[in-house]
């Protein structure tokens, strides 16, 4: 399953919950009617709303019908007092009122949520009452999949003073499966922002609903912007393969990178196929680190990947050809370090200094890269500043690495592989 169905699917079970708290809070409001006897009609209330006995009636036999989930004979007495003579303008109102409840359990989400809507439109509800049969009306509207009403009345909801989380994301979840994208993502944009102000996490479910908005628009940077927010603040592995998958096909990701890039999966657990383990293995050995090499066959051996199936042959023989490697790399380390360290060009000293580290010597090796990069006037600094990061991260110095992926910038991938590292490194100090 893909990260956009999953999250689709979650979608739906949040709507679906938020409905049904909404039905329930539609429920309580049943409760609050008081009894229509013909008694209740004398009582001192404003001109025009009181209610005639043989209206009243009914309505109250309704309502306890309801009460006791007889809703096909609840419909019925509901049905006989609207189809009473010469109601008066509250009598609609009660009637209709109540009738909305009744169609809303019966499951006719159309008709109550028409009914529910006007009740909410009456003159005769409170503010508070409007605002919940507003809410009513919306969860109806969804259940019927009438998502631009849903939009309409959430926008109504809100303006005219509600504050329930749960129609917010009801309203924005209309917003998205009604194809109102631009506006989805301003609403969805405006509660992440406001978490992240007041040091919350965002909910996964409006980072992913967030995620499929881009995603549906071919928005690739807002996509990855909401992925490594996915990531930080609920990291998974399927959100992090996502999200450095996302980095590897930006358009001027650059083919130089490669390596980093399996560092990265390495590191996060997301390196899944053996040809994976095995391209990682030889771009190592093929730029002079045969330890870095061997490492990572060890690693697909351990995950179960390397060594079986009809490839086995061939990832034993570039095991041995790591292990052979390795022997001779071990038996010149070190010996143009000086001549290295006196020369112009950092490049060379930057990579003989990592081999230290992935060696296991790590003073030695970080201070020889943090000589060539001194040097400057290099090509491809940021590409080395992100070799000076994952050293520190070898080395288990794991607050200079984020001080160094922090400094690393650049458009081709780099800079947005270092940005990874740092949200991975922070969540493990």
């Amino acid at each position: 399953m893909t990260l956009l169905q999953s999250a689709a699917r979650r979608l739906d079970r949040v709507a679906g919950a938020i409905v049904s708290a909404v039905l329930i809070g539609t429920a309580g409001i049943v409760a609050t009617l008081a009894p229509f006897e013909a008694a209740l009609a004398q009582e001192q209330k404003p001109v025009g709303n009181t209610v005639r006995p043989e209206v009243g009636k009914l309505v109250q036999t309704a309502l306890d019908l309801l009460k006791g989930r007889h809703t096909k004979d609840a419909l019925a007495r509901i049905h006989d007092a609207d189809a009473l003579p010469n109601k008066t303008a509250y009598e609609t109102y009660l009637i209709a009122r109540v009738h909305g409840q009744i169609a809303a359990a019966a499951g006719d989400t159309k008709g109550a949520a028409h009914l529910l809507e006007t009740t909410a439109a009456s003159n005769f509800a409170s503010g508070g009452e409007k605002l919940q049969f507003l809410a009513a009306a919306a969860g109806q509207y969804y259940m019927a999949k009438d998502y631009a009403k849903v939009a309409d009345l959430g926008a109504r909801y809100f303006k005219d003073g509600g504050k329930e989380k749960s129609i917010r994301t009801l309203y924005i979840q209309a917003l998205y499966l009604g194809g109102n994208f631009a506006v989805a993502v301003k609403e969805l944009s405006g509660e992440i922002q406001d978490d992240e102000r007041a040091g919350r996490a965002p909910p996964e479910d409006q980072l992913q609903m967030l995620a499929n908005v881009y995603a549906r628009q071919r928005d690739d940077s807002g996509y990855a912007t909401v992925l490594e927010k996915l990531v930080a603040y609920h990291p998974k592995k399927d959100y992090w393969a996502a999200v450095i998958q996302s980095v590897g096909a930006r358009p001027g990701f650059s083919e130089r990178l490669a390596l980093d890039y399996a560092r990265l999966k390495l590191a996060t657990g997301t390196m899944r196929t053996a040809t994976e383990y095995v391209e990682a293995a030889q771009l190592s050995i093929q730029v002079g680190l045969p330890v870095e090499g061997k490492k990572i066959i060890d690693q697909g051996y351990a995950a179960g990947l390397l060594g079986a199936g009809p490839e086995s042959d061939r990832h034993r023989r570039l095991k041995d050809m790591a292990a052979r490697n390795l022997a001779e790399d071990l038996k010149s380390l070190g010996q143009d370090d000086a001549q290295l360290a006196a020369s112009k060009d950092g490049v060379a000293l930057v990579s003989a200094g990592l081999n230290h580290v992935l060696n296991g010597n790590a003073a030695k090796g970080l201070e020889m890269m943090e000589q060539g990069l001194r040097k400057g006037g290099m090509k491809h600094a940021d590409d080395l500043r992100l070799h000076l990061g994952y050293a520190y991260h070898v080395a288990g110095q794991n607050q200079k690495a984020i001080h160094a992926f922090k400094a690393v910038q650049g458009a081709n991938g780099a800079a947005s592989l270092a940005r990874l590292w740092v949200i991975y490194l922070g969540q493990r100090s």
